[in-house]
């Protein structure tokens, strides 16, 4: 039996936002509008991780979805498929994975960036607030506008979810990448911090190519870090 946690995405919703749904004979449009101003919300919110160690000035969770949907667009044509016992080769949609990177944090509009350091909120609930965010915004508020960009919007966040494809295999790896290359540049930018613990996720990466890209990253970092003592 599924877990009903106390969180409802709506009322996370700020009030300038949320005054908007109270609005008599809202149009189709004012749905949409109300969409757009709940994920820009993702242009303010300071990643997590960063602010927990100090680093004030940091990005966005926007601008880290940005530049992953860049590395996307630079990914090769054809690929091994590592899902599939027989590692075939396949064409990659390097599309479908820029959507994908667009989409993979769009619930922490109203959940916001949790990190697994959080205490106070578990891996399960965290899933359940995100899932139910996305089925808010996509059903309540972009369905009235768009009900196809509805249910691919759902889709293509289930998929990143559930690595359900090779593009959400690659997405993912791409996610932890763009955060190994932040931490450096930062420690580049901050020389007394040392932020060790984020390399750590290059364990979990799958592909061949988002590998050689973390392995540059850690190459560069070494000779940064001897050059500096």
């Amino acid at each position: 039996m599924a877990v009903e946690y106390d969180w409802n995405p709506e009322d996370a919703i700020p009030e300038s936002i949320r005054s908007m749904l109270s609005t008599p004979n809202i149009t189709r449009a004012n749905y949409v509008i109300i969409f757009l101003e709940i994920i820009s919300l993702l242009k303010k919110q300071k990643r997590t991780g960063w602010l927990d160690f100090n680093i004030k000035e940091c990005e966005s969770i926007s601008d880290h979805m940005y530049r992953m949907s860049i590395i996307s667009t630079l990914l090769p044509d054809q690929v091994v498929n590592i899902l599939s016992p027989e590692r075939e080769t396949v064409v990659l949609n390097r599309s479908r994975c820029v959507q994908i990177a667009v989409v993979h944090d769009m619930a922490e509009s109203l959940v916001g960036d949790i990190t697994p350091k959080d205490v106070k909120v578990g891996k399960d609930e965290k899933h359940y607030r995100e899932i139910s965010t996305m089925e808010y915004l996509t059903k309540k508020l972009i369905k009235p506008y768009n009900e196809a960009a509805a249910l691919e919007i759902m889709e293509l966040w289930l998929e990143y979810e559930n690595i359900s494809t090779i593009e959400a295999r690659y997405v993912k790896d791409i996610d932890k990448f763009e955060m190994i290359l932040q931490a450096f540049e930062y420690e580049k930018e901050h020389l007394s911090v040392n932020l060790e613990p984020f390399y750590e996720s290059i364990a979990s990466i799958k592909t061949t190519e988002i590998q050689e890209l973390a392995n540059s990253v850690l190459q560069n970092r070494e000779v940064f870090l001897t050059n500096k003592k």
